[in-house]
């Protein structure tokens, strides 16, 4: 079709943007430039720190979902935005990045498609990963001569270990699903047509979890080692320990209400 001929609302949803929602407690972003497989362009790295920060506001957010719009996850950087010299991007890049790593409550990349270069960077920056049979990883900055910054280098480190990681970081290739999964750097990979439905279950399940445990749990995974007295205190007054073992004596679904926002929060009533 001639843009031309396009609808005002048809154009304005095939700009480069990110889009979310908040539902029972999940809160999902989704990744959508269709034009270049959901490519991250420089507006877009701005904006992902900004929206999380807003999401980790909200007492009512439990879990954070990431995924791409349609069939691809996200390719990586919008390659015409890495012309600009002072590197911006990669700057961007690393900070929307980091903003994902210390999002407070569980995070979860579903994957279908490409998850190439940047596109990693942000499910690597992930809690855990889910994937798509048929999905490709790759961390490609040796295709464009990019030095690959020291944090996410780390980070992948951590996730799939020095060989893999150099084998990932020297190569560029690509690699699918099973050997993503042998590697550490998905969790599950589910058949086609399956990954929405197991990615909402999940997703249902940590949200109906307690999140004092999570955020402790996520510090502690994290290397955080001079958090046992705060988080001690914190599980004194929360009531979440208290409600828990009543509820598993009283075989029904526990209703915790410690959230990272500092206040009790709405209470999932799945699990």
């Amino acid at each position: 079709m001639d843009l031309r001929e396009q609808s005002p609302e048809r154009a304005a949803a095939a700009e480069p943007r990110l889009e979310h929602t908040v539902v029972d407690g999940v809160a999902t972003v989704v990744i959508s430039n269709p034009a270049k497989r959901n490519a991250m362009t420089a507006d877009m790295w701005q904006a992902l720190p900004v929206l999380l920060d807003g999401l980790a506001a909200d007492p009512g957010v439990r879990v954070l979902v990431l995924t791409g719009a349609g069939d691809t996850f996200c390719a990586g950087a919008d390659i015409a935005s890495l012309r600009d010299p002072a590197g911006r991007p990669q700057a961007l890049a690393v900070r929307a990045e980091e903003a994902l790593a210390a999002f407070p409550r569980p995070t979860l990349a579903a994957v279908r498609g490409y998850c190439v270069g940047g596109g990693s960077q942000l499910a690597a920056a992930c809690d855990l990963r889910f994937a798509e049979e048929g999905a490709s990883f790759g961390v490609t900055p040796a295709k464009l001569g990019i030095v690959y910054p020291s944090s996410s280098t780390r980070r992948l480190v951590a996730l799939v270990g020095p060989a893999a990681a150099k084998f990932l970081l020297f190569s560029g290739e690509l690699i699918g699903t099973e050997r993503a999964l042998r590697t550490g750097l998905v969790d599950e990979v589910l058949p086609a047509g399956a990954l929405a439905g197991r990615v909402a279950a999940f997703a249902g399940v940590l949200a109906s979890r307690s999140q004092l445990t999570q955020a402790a749990a996520k510090e502690f995974a994290d290397g955080r080692e001079d958090r046992d007295a705060h988080w001690a205190e914190q599980a004194r007054g929360s009531g979440d320990t208290a409600e828990g073992v009543a509820a598993f004596l009283e075989r029904r679904t526990p209703r915790f209400t410690w959230t990272t926002t500092g206040s009790a929060g709405p209470a999932p009533t799945s699990g």
